[in-house]
Parts: structure tokens; sequence; C-alpha cells
């Protein structure tokens, strides 16, 4: 029985970034930007109760003039969303060891700190002009539900 399998290798994942990027450049001046995004997983231990994080670490390349993009617009802390493909590559460390790494390929990198940057700026400005009216009561959305800090 001779059963065709699709050649699919996708990856979608959002995290931060880990690192500001680094920038190099092929010998042909094509950009390279390295970076590594820290994804968390928040869930609760069913033996315990305790809420645990479970934090995996994906190594990203980005390549041509999206690579250049990455090094200005990006930086440690980023919330980023990555769209790209798995690639596996190896190497020797520095004890000798080879070792094998997969990381993503990225095909399109979306910088989510926009919307969140102007969201902290606004709640920054809202928190100065409570504190210069000596406003003490909890802040509230327009459902009247009282804002939580975790």
């Amino acid at each position: 029985m001779d059963i065709r399998v699709p050649e699919l290798n996708q990856v979608l994942i959002s995290g931060r970034l880990t690192r500001d990027p680094e920038l190099r450049f092929t010998q042909k001046a094509q950009g390279m930007s390295t970076f590594s995004v820290a994804m968390n997983r928040r869930y609760k231990d069913a033996a315990t109760g305790e809420w645990k994080d479970d934090v995996t670490f994906v190594s990203v390349t980005v390549w041509g003039p999206a690579a250049e993009r990455c090094k200005e617009k990006l930086k440690k802390g980023s919330p980023v969303i990555i769209e790209g493909r798995l690639t596996a590559s190896e190497y020797t460390d520095k004890t000798g060891q080879k070792r094998k790494e997969l990381k993503v390929t990225a095909r399109r990198v979306q910088q989510l700190a926009y919307e969140t940057a102007a969201a902290e700026a606004g709640e920054a400005h809202a928190h100065e002009a409570e504190e210069a009216h000596g406003e003490t009561e909890p802040k509230s959305d327009v459902s009247g539900i009282e804002e939580v800090p975790f």
C-alpha cells in the first residue's frame, strides 16, 4: 500500500523576545536576524492544585529585508506572532559535543507592541491623572467589572 503524505511544514507561535535581535549579513549581503521567543503556558497541577508556568523557548531566524526590520523594530520583551516553518540544524558546541536544534525560519513576523504600547501609555496617563486628583477607587471597565491586577 502506497500512502501519499502531504508535505506540510507550517508553524505559528506567539510570545516575547528573550533578547534583542542579532543582525548579520551573508557574503552576498543578505540580512539574517536571529532571536529567541519565550512562550508561556499556565496550567493547574492536578496533584497539588497549584498554578504552574511552563515556558518554551524557540530560536527564530529571519532572512532578507524582514531581518533588518526586526533589528530596527524589535527588542527584548517585544510581543510577536511568528509564522514560518521548522528547520533542523546540527552544530558542535564549545565542549566538542554534536548538537541538534529545531528552530523556526520565519516567513512573517508581526509585532504586537503597537496596541500594547498605546494602551500602556494611556493607562500611565490615566494613572497620573488619578494620582493628581487623589482618586483611590479601583479602576473598572465599561461593564462595571473591577480590574484585578495579577
